[in-house]
């Protein structure tokens, strides 16, 4: 989780210095950081000064960090944010319960100055800080179950899971003065499971890792929108499908993710 917080510490720090470093690599690929907000290339590049000089449609590729999210995730049950009796052992620090990810791959085509199509490829993290300190949540089980350990003293107890996500983007953006931007973003997206985690820290600072899928469904899908003026902007998405596998979490059946925040890079 360090990690992470570095990335978007670094991202965030690119967003207020608007770092405008170049490293040419080769003939129109190179590395990039701030010329369009928090990003950095290699491919084709899709720069402002590069849309000026460019016939279109116009096709861009390659590694290219940006669409940096911050954010909460809320649960829910139709218009109930509760938890089924049965599955109070979920309740969660809606505060500490949170979202982030990033775009690391992008192919998409550029039909004018305005608007471009693209799909991309990232990762995302949901991350559930849960209530009860004297539970674990069983690893290959084939039902999300847990046990009670009373004995437990647990200072931290969350509960998390990584997904690939694979955006479909529709972008607009209308240039303003000194070349700044407002942007509009949407699209569908998917998402493949890579694994969920259990991270559990007692009062006296031990530690204690399991990776498993646990129970999470292991292809989502949904929707997602960004708007952003500069380099910052807020996101809202939406997974039509559970968080937990069919029949393997009974008594949560229509148990859905939405989540929003805000979104550094465009």
């Amino acid at each position: 989780m360090k990690r992470i917080f570095i990335i978007a510490a670094f991202a965030l720090t690119a967003v207020l210095a608007k770092a405008q470093e170049e490293v040419k690599v080769k003939r129109k690929h190179k590395i990039e950081i701030g010329s369009e907000g928090v990003s950095v290339r290699i491919g084709v590049n899709d720069s402002l000064e590069a849309k000026r000089k460019s016939k279109y449609p116009r096709v861009y590729y390659g590694i290219n960090f940006e669409h940096f999210d911050l954010g909460m995730s809320k649960y829910h049950n139709g218009s109930n944010f509760d938890f089924p009796d049965n599955y109070k052992f979920l309740d969660h620090e809606q505060w500490k319960t949170h979202t982030f990810g990033f775009d690391a791959l992008q192919f998409g085509v550029r039909f004018n100055p305005n608007f471009k199509i693209m799909i991309a490829a990232g990762l995302d993290w949901n991350h559930i800080r849960l209530k009860r300190k004297d539970i674990t949540i069983l690893a290959d089980n084939p039902v999300l179950d847990y046990v009670v350990d009373p004995t437990l003293d647990l200072k931290k107890n969350r509960f998390s899971s990584r997904y690939l996500r694979l955006p479909l983007y529709f972008e607009y953006r209308s240039y303003l003065s000194n070349d700044k931007k407002f942007t509009l973003v949407g699209g569908p997206e998917v998402g493949f499971l890579i694994d969920g985690k259990l991270k559990q820290k007692s009062q006296n600072g031990d530690k204690t890792k399991i990776k498993d899928n646990f129970n999470f469904e292991k292809f989502r899908y949904g929707a997602n929108i960004r708007m952003g003026y500069g380099a910052a902007g807020l996101f809202f998405k939406y997974y039509f499908n559970d968080i937990f596998a069919r029949n393997q979490a009974p008594g949560l059946e229509d148990y859905k993710n939405l989540s929003f925040g805000l979104t550094f890079g465009f």
